[in-house]
C-alpha cells in the first residue's frame, strides 16, 4: 500500500492530467516503445511548434484522468503510452503523431479522443490526412479573393456598359 504522500502525488497528477484533457480538442494516445532520446526530443519539438503538449504517463494515470474528465470508452491501455494533447487544433496533433508513426515502425497510434469522445486509430488517421488549419485558412482566403476579384470585374463591366448607354 503506497504511503499517503505518494497517494496524494498520484491524485495530483491525475487531477492535473484530467484538467488538460478537459481543455483539449484532440488527444492522441501512442505507443513509443523503442524511441531514442534524440527522436523523442525531435518529436516533442514538433508537437510544441503547434502549441500542443507531449508527455509520457502511466496507463493507470491516463485511465483515471480520462474518467475524471468525463471521457468514457477507453477501458484498458497496454504497453508504454505517450500522449499528444492538442488545445487549438484537431488536425495538428493527429498529423504529427501519424507522420511520425509512418517514419518509425516502432511508434504506433493506440487511440484518440476528440472533443471528449474516444475515436479509433482509423479516425485519427483520417484527421491526420486533412489539411492543417493554416492551409484551410489560406484556401478560404484565396477563394474569397477570387470571388471579390470576379465581382470587381463584373461591376466594372456593368459600369462601362451603363456609361455607353448614357
Amino acid at each position: 500500500m503506497p504511503s499517503e504522500k505518494i497517494l496524494n502525488q498520484k491524485k495530483a497528477k491525475v487531477e492535473e492530467l484530467s484538467e488538460k484533457f478537459k481543455k483539449a480538442k484532440m488527444i492522441v494516445l501512442t505507443e513509443y516503445r523503442g524511441i531514442s532520446v534524440s527522436d523523442d526530443t525531435k518529436l516533442r519539438a514538433q508537437v510544441r511548434e503547434n502549441g500542443d503538449e507531449y508527455c509520457v504517463v502511466k496507463n493507470s494515470t491516463i485511465l483515471y484522468a480520462l474518467k475524471a474528465a468525463g471521457i468514457e470508452g477507453l477501458e484498458t491501455l497496454e504497453g508504454p503510452t505517450a500522449v499528444v494533447i492538442g488545445y487549438d487544433d484537431y488536425v495538428a496533433p493527429a498529423k504529427v503523431a501519424n507522420d511520425y508513426a509512418k517514419d518509425h515502425e516502432f511508434y504506433t497510434i493506440k487511440a484518440g479522443v476528440m472533443d471528449g469522445k474516444v475515436i479509433d486509430v482509423a479516425e485519427v488517421k483520417k484527421l491526420a490526412s486533412l489539411p492543417s488549419k493554416d492551409t484551410l485558412y489560406s484556401m478560404l482566403a484565396s477563394a474569397l479573393l477570387g470571388n471579390i476579384r470576379n465581382l470587381a470585374v463584373v461591376l466594372d463591366q456593368a459600369r462601362e456598359k451603363q456609361a455607353e448607354n448614357a
